[in-house]
């Protein structure tokens, strides 16, 4: 094309058009884009880095799942409930309404076989860890022991739990009303099982489940007269920054957080147990591990030394030291090992001294050996 034979209008006109063409193909071409560092210098962004740093802060963009293997994959899990407490323990699957009033939330309930009268018995909520997490067949050995102890246990399976299909599993609020949903079994409880003593309730759970006791106890108006927190999530501030954007994503869209905490730092440090100890007024039990690889020592040990620094009159805490017994880390799991094809306790010595020290802590704050409705012989002191 000889350009001197074009009008100059006409000719300005086909050079911007050819230089819009050349940049179209180049950002085609090349895998980088570029920003500005701040001092009028461009920065030429990895776009392959970009894409994985990205974290959508939008409700809709929550990840696929398959639903339909969750909901199948439940009610194995539901199956083999019914048969390894078939004679063991009273067990059945309830549903009842959050205090949110929004969602009904199930939950799996375990009583002894025999009742006491009254307010006979003591129980607690036990709380499931993991994000989008559900009750397993794993946790039978320690909810069978907690029943022979003559406890009333209430597992509930808060909004965001897996195995209840879409609606349930995308209305997740991590440290918001999932709490509520927990707080709310206590009210189930106690207006359906006249054998449930109101003022002898507790809460516990491991990870997630001993974050949600945490903040559960912590609240203003709350009804549990002791928590236990094993390996326990404890600052969203600093656990978002040091698991990255493929962690990041499970909280950015969710509906009511909808950001990264330099964008929501509120609402992360409202849902942080870190800061939330100040208002801890009730009994509490953390166990922790250096090698957990989840909620890694650098995060609970924030937790841990504050407790000890501000709350040592009412709180016990633990730090086990590479709790390995199998030459591998297990930190996160260390009080929880359990044979997968028997559902046996497979005991470390830290699960013992772990499970003995909770167990005795429990006692001290919710006397499950104690039955009202047996008279004491005021001359010698027993029942």
């Amino acid at each position: 094309m000889n350009l001197h034979r074009i009008p100059p209008a006409a000719r300005r006109s086909t050079l911007h058009r050819a230089a819009l063409l050349l940049l179209a193909t180049a950002a085609l071409a090349t895998p980088a884009l570029a920003q500005s560092n701040g001092n009028g210098r461009e920065v030429v962004m990895d776009t392959a880095r970009a894409r994985a740093l990205y974290v959508s802060n939008r409700w809709e963009d929550h990840p696929d799942r398959d639903y339909a293997r969750d909901i199948a994959g439940k009610a194995r899990t539901d199956s083999v409930f019914e048969a390894v407490t078939d004679g063991v323990v009273d067990y059945r699957k309830i549903t009842y309404r959050s205090r949110v009033g929004d969602m009904d939330i199930p939950a799996y309930v375990f009583q002894p076989l025999e009742k006491r009268g009254s307010r006979g018995h003591a129980a607690m909520v036990w709380v499931h860890g993991g994000v989008h997490g559900n009750w397993t067949a794993n946790y039978w050995p320690f909810v069978r022991e907690a029943v022979e102890r003559g406890y009333v246990v209430i597992v509930p399976e808060y909004r965001g739990s897996t195995g209840y299909g879409e609606e349930h599993h995308r209305a997740i609020d991590y440290g918001g009303y999932e709490v509520d949903d927990a707080i709310s079994a206590y009210d189930w409880m106690t207006e359906n099982l006249p054998h449930v003593d109101p003022d002898r309730v507790g809460m516990m759970g491991w990870s997630h489940g001993g974050y949600i006791t945490i903040l559960s106890i912590t609240r203003d108006d709350h009804p549990f007269q002791a928590g236990a927190a094993i390996v326990p999530v404890t600052n969203l501030l600093f656990r978002l920054s040091f698991k990255g954007p493929g962690y990041q994503r499970s909280f950015a869209t969710q509906e009511r957080i909808q950001g990264l905490p330099f964008e929501q730092r509120e609402i992360y440090k409202e849902r942080s147990p870190y800061y939330a100890v100040d208002r801890l007024d009730t009994p509490l039990l953390v166990h922790v591990a250096t090698n957990d690889q989840d909620v890694n020592f650098e995060e609970a040990s924030m937790l841990v030394y504050k407790l000890r620094a501000t709350r040592p009159d009412i709180t016990e805490t633990k730090i086990y030291v590479d709790p390995a017994p199998w030459g591998r880390s297990i930190g996160h799991a260390f009080s929880r090992r359990v044979d997968p094809e028997t559902l046996e306790r497979v005991d470390s010595p830290a699960q013992r001294d772990s499970w003995n020290r909770t167990w005795t802590f429990l006692e001290e704050h919710l006397r499950p050996y104690e039955d009202p409705n047996v008279p004491v012989d005021l001359r010698t002191g027993t029942n």
